[in-house]
């Protein structure tokens, strides 16, 4: 009965798909695990159980979570709800504004950001300009300094004028005008006309805002390219100096380039370097733009294809447009890309999740599936933010799980594990640093957001010259079972009442909220002996777990989870804070087992304390 070690020096791989559990031959099988839920992939290989969730405050319903960096001192997040902008600063509302937007129509708001302003676009609003001055927040419509037109209408009908100048009646040919049209502007022989009111669908009433060519009947003339009647952006973003917009909702395909340093002015001229650029993704498939990303190149993510728009300077003379890849972009939802390390990160059609990264040698761009080996975890994405100081990449799930991807190149590591919490995540963002999560407990909203040192979710804490018993402030978790970290102490669960908790005995600084529970499993052992592979009965002799600064630890070798004991610490439930343990930690397994894909031990626990592991050795007895 020969005996195998096998030493797991790194978690590189995160948690794969159950398709692969017969892949031992893979590299990722080596690296990977079986499950890996509420932790993190640390860029060094090892595995730390997730940092908790401050509670903020309580939102009246779902929300968008949008960053604003005003410069390198002040970060803000913009909190969108129904009809609603709060503007938090740290944890507080420093500003609320009035918008003027819903909230079914909150999962496809576009956004960007240029200094104090903020840019809003949705396809059934009209575009919102958010800033900030010294007098305070504002928000208001986008006031064009000119703006793009296009002829929707069938080429051959043609509009008069009963006069030139004021207030005139317009006659169409044929059946044209809208209620939507009412504000619009025409474009009469090149001169703006503003209509007022519709009065049928081929008459109108406006206000020549120049002097019209004449009154004869003339086909001479288009519209604004943005409407009620017609729709309004669906995406935006600053690209060398200019404001792109991309595809609005009668328009999906096409694209505009504001002026070169005027970024509300869309006059193309007469094709000067300097003036504005328009022009629609033509080719074999439909290309409805999803987001736009400034980067390397004008990147364009469409519902059927990535597109590479390029020039330096971009100009009316110099600007190319070239599809790269065929992968396509959600149109049920706006994901906007996210930069991670120089490359992009969009979410696919479908599934995927994919990385538009340019090659030098071929010059073009490729898109690579990083969830490849974790498809399991990748369902419907709704929102994403990358942490670039913990070389995190957060996904929030339709299914209200995230899955969060460790993404280091250098050192190869492409690893993907599970967040869950009781209740939901909806929405996710990232600033300076700190990233806010929208959950959802029982039916009611709140912003979160991860904080390093707690150990619970939806957690406050609390501290107190003298100790006491009761802790207040809690009604956010009204009626429900707790988990109390209690001067570093794990206590037993308590339940929220009156917005309280009572302890016995009193403690002078507490973390009270809901508890989450950590699960590391190994992948199946891949065992080969001298005779072949092994497939017989086999028996875990022994297990090492080296680990960094762990409070408690609590491993399943076929008996259920049982807390180890190291440095006299034998329960979870201490009277005094537990020393945090570097070192090795080895267990005695017990009993042969048939089953292969039954996993030879398993690391799981929802004690409020630190966990970290590095590596994992095991000593293998098997049968021939």
């Amino acid at each position: 009965m020969p005996v195998v070690k096998r030493a797991k020096t790194s978690f590189a791989a995160g948690e794969l798909a159950p398709e692969l559990l017969g892949r031992g031959d893979l590299r990722a099988f080596e690296n990977g695990a079986r499950r890996l839920r509420n932790v993190f992939i640390q860029p060094t290989g090892g595995v730390t159980r997730r940092p908790g969730l401050r509670h903020v405050t309580p939102l009246p319903g779902p929300a968008r979570l949008v960053p604003f960096e005003f410069n390198t001192e002040q970060t803000y997040l913009m909190v969108l709800t129904h009809g609603t902008l709060r503007v938090f600063l740290g944890d507080a509302v420093v500003a609320t504004l009035a918008g003027p937007w819903t909230e079914a129509m909150l999962p496809q708001i576009g956004f960007t950001q240029n200094a104090d302003t903020l840019l809003l676009v949705h396809p059934d609003m009209v575009p919102q300009r958010v800033t900030r001055t010294p007098f305070g927040w504002g928000i208001a419509p986008w006031a064009f300094l000119r703006e793009p037109f296009f002829r929707f209408a069938d080429p051959a009908i043609a509009l008069a004028a009963s006069a030139t100048t004021g207030t005139v009646t317009i006659t169409a040919s044929a059946a044209f005008f809208m209620p939507g049209h009412a504000g619009a502007l025409l474009r009469v022989g090149g001169r703006r006309l503003r209509i007022l009111s519709v009065a049928s669908a081929t008459q109108a009433t406006g206000f020549a805002e120049e002097v019209l060519p004449g009154t004869d009947p003339t086909t001479e003339w288009d519209e604004s390219a943005f409407s009620p009647a017609h729709g309004w952006p669906v995406t935006c973003c600053f690209h060398q100096d200019r404001l792109v917009i991309g595809g609005s909702r009668d328009l999906p395909n096409r694209l505009w380039l504001s002026r070169t340093g005027d970024l509300f002015n869309f006059d193309p001229g007469t094709g000067l370097d300097d003036e504005a650029i328009e022009f629609g993704l033509v080719s074999d498939q439909v290309n409805a733009i999803r987001g736009l990303f400034s980067g390397r190149h004008l990147q364009v993510f469409t519902s059927g294809a990535e597109w590479m728009v390029s020039g330096d300077p971009l100009t009316p003379s110099s600007i190319q447009l070239n599809r790269q890849t065929r992968v396509g972009s959600p149109v049920d939802r706006l994901v906007p890309p996210v930069d991670v390390d120089g490359a992009t990160v969009f979410v696919g059609r479908g599934q995927g999740v994919h990385e538009f990264a340019y090659t030098d040698v071929s010059d073009t761009y490729q898109a690579n599936d990083l969830a490849i080996l974790a498809r399991h975890l990748v369902s419907v994405p709704v929102s994403m933010a990358y942490d670039q100081r913990q070389r995190l990449l957060h996904l929030v799930m339709a299914d209200g799980s995230i899955g969060t991807l460790t993404l280091y190149r250098a050192e190869q590591v492409t690893a993907w594990t599970r967040q869950e919490t009781p209740g939901a995540f909806r929405a996710v963002a990232e600033s300076e640093g700190v990233v806010w999560v929208l959950t959802e407990r029982d039916g009611a909203f709140a912003l979160e957001r991860f904080e390093h040192g707690l150990a619970l979710d939806a957690a406050l804490t609390g501290t107190a010259g003298t100790p006491q018993d009761r802790w207040s402030g809690l009604a956010h978790l009204e009626g429900r079972e707790v988990g109390v970290l209690a001067d570093g102490a794990p206590r037993a669960a308590a339940t929220v009442l009156d917005g309280a908790v009572t302890l016995d005995p009193p403690a002078g600084e507490v973390q009270i909220g809901l508890a989450f529970r950590h699960e590391i499993e190994p992948l199946p052992p891949d065992l080969i002996s001298a005779s072949g592979a092994a497939t017989g009965p086999l028996r875990l002799v022994a297990v090492t777990f080296r680990l960094l600064g762990t409070a408690a630890l609590s491993v399943d070798l076929g008996r259920g989870a049982e807390p180890v004991a190291f440095r006299r610490l034998d329960t979870a439930l201490l009277d005094a804070p537990p020393a945090p343990f570097t070192g090795d930690v080895t267990l005695r397994g017990l009993g042969w087992r048939r089953d292969r894909l039954k996993p030879t031990w398993r690391i799981e626990g929802d004690a409020p304390l630190p966990m970290t592991l590095l590596s994992v050795t095991s000593e293998i007895r098997m049968t021939d």
